[in-house]
């Protein structure tokens, strides 16, 4: 392994000792081999949640397609495939995944199992597209989860936040591919969610609000329609009180904005639009930390509120924030499990003693409406007090000892804010 890092450079792992495996069998030879083994994706966690002290596995050679199922509408991947590879074939076979998150280049496999998300209020977060997981477990056998069986523990396997073994093809939910349009309007007033909260994020199909908090509204107001809904080619000159931008923006402002896609409403791919950046700009590693709350998305404009009177504290060591929605799911640790949530999402500088004095302050201030913290970014929460907010966590932590008794795939992380030890 090159470093010992995670993406961002914050994260020092435990161990460099790093395998890399082209095959199934191998994954399975090298897990039965193993006392304790995780994989590493791409290190796009911030905290301890994919650490090691013994050894990882890399599944960056199980990136391949499988098989696509136009009957059903599946598509069978390997799991270190990434997103951007993945939606490119699937819009050359016409099909399309129903969101992205803001970056292409993250793993579909690391993507799920910590339930990251796109936006938009009808759309669920990735891990809610799959239909099938097959996993490597501690004895090197594969076990098969899969919506079609019904046994209750699909649910609980798909957000498995690395716990359960190693999975090595997913079978993922398609839908037609379909065409987007991209337009940005600038400074809208905070005061403009209170009564349109619901006006705004129904608007279309994502909606990505930015600000960095040293006024009373938002920057930048992302909106992504699909070309198919009445009216997505109209630009307004006013989206409640913001005006249109003239010319293409980026979320950070001063940054380039080639990195960025296509604005202006010009009509293009789904997976061009969905993302804020392109697939061929590569961010740069080291240059920022992330945290994100989710909140019931009845309690987001209180949440926004609790946090706009922390802007003393918190803009000296911010990029940018992001608001979006998400749909509720089925999954148990998933932020969304059966409530419609919204995230609140911040970019730091990278300065982790500063935004460590700054965090309490956010989870003290989110606290009333039960914020549950993103599970790969930064937070301070403590274990018991996370733990509370999930429902099905015991459900969880004993599938957890159910396939994986002697913890195989467990650390210092999962100990702590699953496991309780």
């Amino acid at each position: 392994m090159e470093n010992n890092r995670n993406w961002a450079g914050n994260y020092t792992y435990g161990t460099s000792e790093i395998v890399v495996a082209e095959t199934v069998e191998q994954v399975q030879d090298w897990v039965a081999r193993s006392e304790r083994i995780k994989v590493l994706g791409t290190r796009h966690s911030f905290n301890g949640i994919a650490d090691s002290k013994d050894r990882f596995l890399s599944l960056q050679k199980l990136n391949r397609l499988i098989s696509l199922d136009r009957k059903n509408h599946r598509v069978t991947v390997e799991a270190g495939i990434r997103y951007g590879e993945l939606s490119q074939y699937l819009h050359d076979h016409g099909y399309a995944l129903h969101n992205m998150a803001s970056l292409p280049h993250i793993t579909v496999a690391g993507a799920i199992a910590t339930a990251t998300h796109g936006s938009g209020d009808a759309n669920r977060n990735l891990a809610a597209a799959v239909h099938a997981l097959e996993v490597v477990q501690a004895d090197g056998d594969i076990a098969v989860f899969s919506r079609d069986r019904g046994d209750g523990e699909f649910e609980g396997a798909v957000v498995g936040l690395g716990g359960l073994g190693v999975v090595t093809r997913i079978t993922l939910d398609v839908v037609p591919a379909f065409e987007m349009s991209q337009h940005v309007y600038e400074n809208l007033p905070l005061a403009q969610l209170e009564r349109n909260f619901d006006g705004i994020f129904s608007s279309a199909y994502s909606v990505s609000l930015f600000t960095d908090w040293k006024s009373s509204s938002f920057n930048q107001v992302w909106i992504k329609r699909n070309t198919a809904d009445p009216g997505f080619e109209r630009l307004e000159p006013e989206f409640y009180t913001a005006t249109a931008a003239a010319a293409p923006v980026h979320p950070v402002p001063g940054n380039p904005t080639e990195n960025c896609t296509e604005q202006l409403g010009v009509p293009g791919p789904w997976h061009e639009r969905l993302p804020h950046f392109r697939m061929h700009f590569t961010p740069s590693a080291g240059e920022e930390l992330q945290s994100e709350y989710f909140v019931q998305r009845q309690h987001a404009y209180e949440a926004l509120c609790a946090i706009e009177r922390l802007r003393e504290a918190i803009t000296p060591h911010l990029y940018v924030s992001e608001i979006r929605t998400i749909a509720e799911d089925d999954l148990w640790m998933s932020p969304c499990y059966k409530q419609a949530m919204v995230g609140i999402h911040f970019t730091w500088m990278k300065d982790w003693e500063a935004v460590r004095q700054v965090l309490p302050l956010i989870e003290k201030s989110l606290e009333p409406y039960r914020a549950r913290p993103h599970w790969g970014k930064l937070f301070t929460m403590e274990p018991a007090r996370l733990q509370a907010l999930y429902e099905k966590l015991p459900d969880f932590r004993q599938l957890l000892i159910r396939r994986d008794p002697e913890g195989k795939f467990r650390n210092a992380f999962l100990n702590e804010y699953i496991m309780g030890h």
